[in-house]
């Protein structure tokens, strides 16, 4: 079965005003529109266009959790909640950012089940500010860019890089020496510090937003700082900032995610796979709790390069990404699409059920009982049944066809 489903874009106060709508071909309101979610998280289940194909239900949550078997194949019971109920593994998202994100981190699955047991041993309610953990899992991501540049920061770089650019800010002034002391400790030792900031601290964070302002060829970093100071004034992200890989993903690439990396997307538009889980420790950029302990205990501190994720090519115009251990996996096919589907016969054998959208052209999508045409914007949840699923772009619309299709790995 294809099953058209759609939603209504999250309107989180740093989402773009018309990337969303533009793609979806819906109106510009002039409201920010964050998030567009596919999949069947209770946040914000997607909506089934045409109830009377799955038995009047309204959601594709409700549907999953009426028909488990039908919705999900042999699938079905593979992730579930903490009661028992079936779930989806992965959620789907159009993520339009005109404004920087918090910064965060995720936990280990080890982290997630330890920290949910004790947050409810604690009696802590799940919609408490103060709540870390929301459910038992991990939450690994990975984004593809859909904008000509989607701006972000990821993952801790060399302390000597960081020391670099502090250098050119600082420029003989003196003023960053405590920076400068801190980072010859290590990157632990100096987010420590930054993260919950004494008076010397505050003073390098003030220092830091003033300086940068007058480099005149700065870095990608320094301008960070700049840009930073400007949208969230003395917060302890600015400064932190420098210790992270600073990225400008071109369309088409992929940054991936794990447990433990810091990260923050600062503008763009893009595809975003992630498992459906709701566990953030928040690191700076935000009014929001930061548990500064936990995040701490998250945090993986090891510079690791730049956590680019390349795709494997399976056959021309058909590319897919597929983090280790992930459970999850996106499917890129542009232009006429070789056949993609579940079984050995595909090229790019997806892992049950899936979500597709399409983000430019038009496409038909045939598999073993039924066919749909998704045009840009539009999106379906294909149920396992339908096997090998093959995507043809529409000639006709003149713009060859993009389709994402999200499936287990």
């Amino acid at each position: 079965m294809f099953l058209g489903i759609t939603n209504t874009p999250r309107d989180y106060a740093w989402g773009s005003t018309t990337a969303i709508p533009e793609l979806l071909g819906r109106t510009v309101t002039g409201q920010p529109q964050a998030e567009l979610w596919l999949g069947a998280h209770p946040g914000s289940p997607s909506v089934v266009v045409n109830p009377a194909m799955v038995g009047g239900a309204d959601t594709l949550a409700d549907w999953i959790a009426d028909e488990p078997r039908e919705a999900l194949g042999s699938s079905a019971g593979a992730v579930s909640t903490s009661s028992g109920a079936p779930v989806l593994p992965f959620l789907l998202k159009v993520l339009a950012a005109a404004a920087p994100l918090s910064l965060q981190a995720h936990p280990t699955p080890e982290q997630a089940r330890a920290g949910f047991a004790r947050e409810n041993a604690a009696g802590i309610p799940i919609d408490a500010p103060e709540r870390n953990f929301k459910d038992p899992f991990p939450k690994p991501e990975l984004i593809v860019a859909l904008s000509e540049r989607f701006e972000a920061l990821s993952g801790f770089r060399p302390a000597e890089e960081a020391l670099a650019d502090v250098a050119t800010i600082d420029a003989g002034s003196g003023r960053l020496g405590p920076l400068v002391a801190h980072l010859g400790q290590g990157l632990e030792d100096t987010f420590r510090w930054l993260i919950e900031p004494d008076d010397a601290a505050r003073a390098v964070i003030a220092a830091a937003s003033e300086l940068a302002a007058a480099v005149d060829a700065p870095t990608r970093n320094v301008a960070t700082v700049v840009d930073l100071a400007a949208s969230a004034p003395g917060d302890p992200g600015v400064v932190i900032s420098l210790l992270m890989h600073r990225l400008s993903l071109r369309r088409g690439e992929c940054l991936y995610l794990p447990a433990g990396n810091i990260h923050a997307y600062l503008e763009g538009l893009g595809i975003e796979l992630m498992a459906p889980s709701d566990n953030v420790m928040r690191g700076g950029l935000t009014p929001k709790h930061i548990d500064v302990p936990e995040l701490l205990d998250v945090l993986d501190f090891t510079a690791h390069p730049e956590p680019y994720l390349e795709p494997t090519e399976l056959a021309p115009g058909v590319d897919r990404f597929a983090p280790a251990g992930t459970g999850f996996a996106l499917v890129r096919v542009s232009g006429e699409g070789e056949p993609v589907g579940f079984g050995t016969g595909g090229v790019a054998p997806l892992g049950g059920p899936t979500i597709a959208i399409c983000t430019d052209g038009a496409a038909t999508l045939v598999g073993a009982h039924s066919a749909t045409m998704l045009r840009r914007g539009e999106s379906c949840y294909i149920t396992p049944d339908e096997g090998d699923v093959t995507v043809e772009s529409d000639a006709a619309v003149g713009t060859t066809a993009t389709v994402f299709l999200a499936t287990g790995a």
